[in-house]
């Protein structure tokens, strides 16, 4: 596990060095009209590309294994990120940008990959350790991404990304190994998948929950920095309190990451979901009742301890619900509705920041979070279809049937 978790740490910071850059990358390389609108396309057209491609990957994972898709992931992020030095106009950025998003994939396939070969006692552990990963690379990644482009300039800092990548992609190739693979003999399809998919409730009460929690989270990205404007800040200072204040959900994650992982074990995967939250939507309410930076920094700072129980938490519930021999294609789904939540809540934060106040951005996604926590309290966790395959392949039922 802990080289996994070595190559999520590195992927994730390569990830969160490049991409916050890439506004600035654009007026570097000659964009200087509608950069706005190129840098929102350029975001979007990633997420958009992995929300159509995330179910395919998943389905080759059940056959071939979660270990050959993190290394060809890994492989692709390399290639892109060192491609990406090189683009002269908005046109190859844009093509580099989709075919990250077609690619990829190597997080959500570690988190596959852990949660098919841990044993489940330890599961909840295991997966808040991987987002763990997640939340110290993206803290780590900006202050080295922003080192390196200051000192040597932003083609060197996506190179450094697609070195970092590579490190990954060789731990994994030879030092992790996948024990408790079965590949799937059944002839899938992706149209097939979702029916699956479908007819099993509670995973689609996941997939529901995992958009609107990236949804929510990334709605207030947008309008950040003007909010943290209107608490008093000097302008000069905008984007790096923005930056630091964005960090601190983060580095809650780190603290009491795996706090959440252990008591999921103990407790329920659903019990600290909904924990998780009623906590984050209470705390990005709260958010609105301090005008001043350091109050406002303070309750940032408690809303990541209880909203880095989440994704976890969640990730708990799809190995939960789904069979073993459909859990690459579980993630891989699951993938598509995180690609699709992160794509609506840049546009959905904007939206509503620019028609009403940047306040009603907060309030607004305070009540999702709240509204989640409800539908995860109130539905039923048992996948029937599933419990009902267990029992007609249990030895027992089996010899039975054939008496």
């Amino acid at each position: 596990m802990w080289v996994l978790w070595i190559g999520v740490f590195f992927t994730s910071a390569s990830y969160s060095m490049v991409i916050p850059f890439l506004p600035l990358f654009l007026l570097q390389i000659g964009v200087h009209e509608n950069t706005e609108m190129w840098s929102g396309v350029l975001f979007s057209a990633a997420f958009l590309a992995g929300a159509i491609s995330s179910p395919y990957w998943g389905l080759l994972a059940d056959r071939y294994g979660r270990k050959p898709m993190i290394i060809r992931a890994g492989i692709a992020l390399f290639v892109i990120y060192t491609l990406t030095a090189f683009v002269t106009n908005a046109y190859e950025l844009l093509a580099l940008r989709i075919m990250q998003g077609l690619l990829t994939g190597f997080i959500p396939g570690s988190i596959a990959l852990i949660g098919t070969n841990t044993p489940k006692k330890h599961v909840g552990y295991a997966l808040a350790m991987i987002s763990t990963a997640t939340a110290s690379g993206g803290i780590v990644g900006p202050l080295l991404g922003g080192s390196i482009s200051a000192l040597a300039g932003n083609r060197w800092s996506f190179a450094s990304g697609g070195f970092m990548v590579l490190i990954s992609t060789l731990l994994v190739i030879f030092l992790v190994t996948e024990d408790n693979f079965t590949p799937s003999k059944v002839k899938g399809s992706v149209t097939k998948d979702i029916k699956t998919a479908a007819s099993n409730r509670p995973f689609m009460i996941v997939l529901l929950l995992t958009m609107v929690t990236v949804c929510s989270l990334m709605t207030i990205e947008p309008v950040l920095p003007l909010y943290i404007k209107k608490l008093g800040s000097a302008e000069h200072n905008i984007s790096f309190l923005a930056g630091v204040i964005f960090s601190l959900p983060g580095i809650a994650s780190v603290l009491f990451g795996a706090f959440w992982g252990k008591l999921g074990d103990r407790i329920g995967f659903r019990t600290v979901l909904i924990i998780g939250l009623f906590g984050g939507g209470i705390g990005t309410l709260a958010q609105l009742l301090f005008h001043d930076i350091w109050g406002f920094s303070i309750i940032r700072f408690v809303y990541g301890i209880f909203f880095c129980a989440v994704f976890p938490a969640i990730n708990g519930l799809v190995v939960k619900v789904t069979p073993d021999e459909f859990r690459g294609r579980a993630f891989g789904l699951n993938q598509t509705a995180n690609q699709i939540g992160g794509m609506l809540g840049p546009i959905l934060g904007g939206f509503i920041g620019g028609i009403f106040t940047v306040h009603s951005v907060f309030l607004v996604t305070g009540v999702f979070l709240l509204i989640a926590m409800a539908v995860a309290w109130r539905s039923d966790w048992q996948n029937t279809n599933h419990q009902k395959q267990k029992k007609l392949n249990s030895p027992s039922l089996s010899q039975s049937h054939t008496k």
